[in-house]
């Protein structure tokens, strides 16, 4: 049993009889085929995905498998059906699965009605751009969604390393415990177990930010640091996101945690981070713009720096580590120079 006094949670496998549940998905990149993976394993689930394109479905009709991201993944479409119309996911689905890249968010939902008494659950580690707001507070202010009726997933995971079915972990964070437990549950499976806290608006600031230090964390490497310098990154990183937490919301939550620490080393280091790639790039010399151009997937560090700093001014919590992959980024400053400075602020 999990009891929301201030911060709790726990670790739990599939345990629940819940009756047939539907997930409406908005989203076809490798983050949302790997969750669609994920859910689809259950067969009291019912999946309805928005593909954008007739080709796509056609493709994921016949082979089973999406197109364009993780093509290794099939599904066995017996409780998961595709369509070019996002409304029907919206309106046919218990729960509508958030997964486009934030960038892209807006416009996704632009033309839509989305239902107040509806669930949402984020999977976006992002903040909307037009806004400068993490994904609840958008849906809150923007499309005037009930607190309560959101959810969020965290990692650490990589859509990657769900397709290759290793055991992997995700926090789902709500401020209704029951929402919380179903959204774990459809999420739970033979290699996925789940967490569920209370810490909403926290643990999305946390995962938004340890993309940017990602970002960071590959520029060094394509400077040429080594891993001692990274280790201590990455400890000023963590102490940062805890004190900006703390400023924003004072609750009790240990950032030693999976859906903290965790997501923040395992996007720091992992081969697989988009982040990391696009700040490796940095570091060997390409341009923001070139960098961009040369991935065929958003990194989500990027349009988080702009809306992240405004906020860190606002609070007026001092933050060297974000502020020097911010000015790296949007302040054209040589990372070399940049990094080296930070190099002496930091133990």
């Amino acid at each position: 049993m999990v009891v929301f006094l201030g911060l709790s949670l726990h670790f739990h496998q599939t345990k629940y009889n819940l009756s047939s549940i539907k997930i409406g998905i908005i989203g076809n990149g490798s983050w949302a085929t790997a969750l669609a993976k994920i859910i689809s394993a259950h067969d009291n689930t019912e999946i309805i995905w928005h593909f954008r394109k007739e080709a796509d479905i056609v493709h994921f009709n016949a082979y089973h498998s999406n197109p364009r991201y993780l093509r290794n993944v099939k599904f066995n479409g017996k409780n998961i059906r595709v369509t070019n119309h996002a409304q029907e996911c919206i309106d046919q689905a218990d729960y509508i699965l958030l997964a486009s890249p934030s960038a892209f968010l807006h416009s996704a939902l632009s033309d839509l009605q989305l239902p107040k008494e509806k669930n949402y659950i984020t999977a976006i580690k992002g903040i909307e751009p037009r806004s400068k707001k993490v994904i609840a507070e958008y849906l809150e202010e923007t499309w005037s969604i009930p607190s309560e009726n959101i959810i969020l997933v965290t990692g650490p995971c990589h859509a990657e390393e769900v397709a290759l079915e290793k055991l992997s972990y995700l926090t789902v964070s709500s401020l209704v415990e029951s929402k919380a437990e179903n959204v774990a549950h459809v999420l739970s499976c033979r290699f996925i177990n789940t967490k569920v806290n209370n810490d909403l608006y926290g643990a999305e600031y946390s995962a938004v930010m340890k993309n940017i230090y990602a970002i960071g964390a590959g520029t060094l490497h394509g400077l040429g640091y080594g891993d001692n310098f990274l280790a201590v990154y990455v400890s000023a990183a963590m102490r940062e996101i805890e004190a900006f937490l703390d400023a924003l919301h004072k609750t009790h939550r240990d950032v030693k945690d999976a859906a903290y620490l965790g997501d923040l080393l395992v996007t720091c280091y992992s081969q697989f981070s988009r982040n990391r790639t696009f700040g490796n790039m940095l570091g060997k010399g390409y341009s923001v713009k070139y960098a961009q151009l040369e991935m065929n997937m958003v990194a989500e560090g990027y349009y988080a720096l702009e809306g992240m700093e405004a906020v860190r001014n606002t609070l007026a919590v001092p933050m060297p580590v974000l502020q020097t992959v911010y000015a790296v980024v949007y302040g054209n400053e040589p990372a070399r120079k940049a990094f080296l400075s930070l190099s002496n602020q930091i133990n």
